[in-house]
């Protein structure tokens, strides 16, 4: 199924805070906008579901743990986070294999079920650092690999970059959802990315949502930022 139109639903907001205080005020000025809010390790680590709770009060949640065990392990966590309220998105590394992302498919039955979806290769790793852990080709080749796999698992879809987008969805096709982190407006700093892409250029590769998170959360105004981002995706 793929995501709305209206581009607010298109946008998740990276809430990278180490606490949940600064996280939740951000997350109730930029609630008025409607996007989704994605809570990963750092803040899950230090406060737990009771972020998700306080989070979903502003609206759905991607709770982006990146879930990477053994397929019981795995399929356990997925039932559990699945279960928190307003969770909408929930993911796993593609590289746990096959049997792994299908024992966290079978964990989320419908009809309460979350879209379950499986990083591919991180957004942080270019060609040489694939090397140095012993995968080898162009991250493209690999991710379009992965995808294929994920979706024979019966996952909903991938969180890939946006170079690989355009891809993924001619492999995968329209149902597939496609979310991407990594984008960056035009002038923004790449941080820790190595393969971005502006929203526009994300959207128009076939990005059903984009991540975007110190763009944002960093900016002196961060609803206006936010406002940015989501006209150029309408623009897209």
């Amino acid at each position: 199924m793929a995501a709305e139109r209206r581009p607010s639903r298109r946008l998740i907001v990276a809430l990278d805070f180490a606490r949940l205080a600064p996280a939740l005020s951000l997350a109730r000025r930029l609630a008025p906008l409607g996007m989704m809010f994605k809570i990963g390790k750092q803040l899950f680590t230090a406060e737990g579901p009771a972020a998700v709770k306080s989070i979903a009060r502003c609206g759905p949640v991607f709770l982006d743990l990146k879930f990477h065990d053994i397929p019981n392990t795995v399929a356990g966590a997925v039932r559990s986070a699945a279960g928190l309220p307003g969770v909408r998105l929930v993911n796993v590394h593609a590289l746990g294999g096959l049997a792994m992302m299908r024992a966290a498919a079978r964990a989320n039955p419908a009809p309460r079920r979350v879209k379950l979806v499986a990083v591919t290769i991180l957004t942080s790793m270019d060609a040489a650092e694939l090397r140095r852990v012993g995968i080898s080709g162009p991250p493209a080749a690999r991710v379009v690999q992965l995808a294929r796999l994920a979706r024979k698992a019966g996952l909903d879809g991938v969180v890939a970059s946006p170079q690989e987008a355009r891809a993924i969805r001619r492999a995968c096709g329209r149902d597939f959802l496609i979310v991407v982190p990594g984008v960056r407006p035009a002038g923004a700093a790449r941080g820790d990315q190595s393969r971005v892409a502006t929203p526009a250029d994300a959207i128009r590769a076939g990005a059903n949502y984009i991540v975007v998170g110190r763009p944002i959360t960093a900016a002196d105004d961060p609803v206006a930022a936010a406002k940015s981002i989501l006209r150029e995706i309408a623009s897209a």
